[in-house]
């Protein structure tokens, strides 16, 4: 069925599977991210997108009070300056002359920022700025504890700091960390405790590098699984959680995040084999079980959810006629980033009825 076709028909008439977003959720949700990270904290927000790929809600959470957008990839930085959104933060290193060239060609484009880790990936940057013309802002990734990427905090960072300010087309702007360790902390309290200090580390930084005239404009961190806490760091003056306006059983169950669920995957009961299992048309490639299996929204109790690569089978505890084969199913998603990825389309759905479509534009930009 044709995009424009669906535009007013109520969402059981979509072909299936199907991810769904409800409109009157997801505007709540991110009324109530911008309000305590903007209006409560008083720190600016910067939404990560690599979980909801479409400018159309980059442009939503512009209007809701966001800076700018965080990014993960350059292909997706690339979408969003495309659709006229300027300020933009990739939260990764770029790293090699194709990723490159193309970074400081976007330049021109966009205001782009980079998180780099070395001097020498700076000085790579700054070469081909310069050649292109441009002034490149740049962003040392400090590790508070990931272990991932990342300068250690302290000396460090500030002696690469240093070495950034001296390059011509490179300008240090900042400094940014995910507080990752933080998120499996359930008790509030130790969380809070824990957050404090890792951030603690990034924010002791920051002033470090200012002691040694080095302007520090920029103290970035905060995912959908911190960020009603780390806005509230003395220090912090930015938060990249984006996640958050949809909510997944990750966030609510692991994380404790209590937003409603406005993302769902529409599926169709395709055989009903036995009174106790159900075959539905959503398998692995239409939802991800990596970090947590999805779950069935209405359904008597389900035992069992395993997923093949076309399809889901549900077990169910008790023997029952429904669903019918032809009803249809939907999931909440285990995981928003690793669900949206596998959709072409975004169905905005306001009180049963289509209101919007919104092609994924950036999903698949891996590079």
């Amino acid at each position: 069925m044709a995009q424009q076709s669906v535009i007013g028909q109520p969402k059981e008439a979509l072909d299936t599977p199907a991810l769904l977003v409800d409109l009157d959720i997801l505007e709540g949700n991110i009324a109530r991210m911008a309000r305590t990270i903007i209006h409560e904290a008083g720190v600016q927000w910067r939404p990560h997108i690599k979980g909801i790929k479409t400018p159309a809600l980059a442009h939503m959470l512009l209007e809701a009070g966001a800076l700018g957008m965080t990014c993960a990839k350059l292909g997706e930085a690339e979408v969003m300056a495309a659709a006229g959104i300027r300020d933009l933060l990739v939260a990764n290193q770029i790293v090699g002359p194709q990723k490159i060239a193309r970074l400081v060609n976007l330049r021109r484009h966009a205001d782009v920022a980079v998180a780099v880790d070395s001097f020498e990936n700076a000085l790579a940057l700054d070469r081909a700025a310069l050649a292109k013309g441009v002034q490149l802002r740049v962003v040392i990734e400090v590790d508070t504890g990931m272990q991932r990427a990342g300068v250690a905090p302290g000396e460090a960072t500030v002696a690469l700091a240093r070495q950034l300010a001296g390059l011509e087309a490179v300008r240090f702007c900042g400094v940014m960390t995910w507080e990752s360790p933080a998120l499996r902390v359930k008790d509030l309290g130790e969380r809070q405790q824990l957050i404090a200090g890792l951030l603690g580390q990034l924010t002791d930084t920051a002033q470090q590098c200012r002691d040694a005239g080095l302007p520090v404009a920029m103290v970035s961190c905060g995912g959908t699984g911190t960020y009603w806490l780390s806005a509230f760091h003395p220090g912090v003056t930015e938060i990249q959680a984006g996640g958050g306006i949809f909510n997944d059983l990750v966030y609510c169950r692991q994380l404790g995040l209590d937003h409603p669920f406005a993302l769902t995957v529409l599926s169709t009961v395709t055989s009903r084999p036995t009174p106790t299992r159900i075959i539905c048309d959503a398998g692995k490639k239409t939802m991800s079980g990596d970090s947590a299996l999805p779950e069935a929204v209405g359904l008597p109790q389900v035992v069992s959810l395993g997923l093949s690569a076309e399809h889901g089978k549900l077990e169910l505890a008790a023997p029952s006629a429904m669903p019918r084969l032809g009803d249809l199913i939907e999931f909440v998603p285990g995981c928003v980033d690793t669900t949206v990825v596998l959709h072409d389309e975004l169905y905005g759905i306001r009180h049963g009825i289509v209101e919007t479509v919104w092609p994924l534009l950036a999903r698949g930009r891996l590079q």
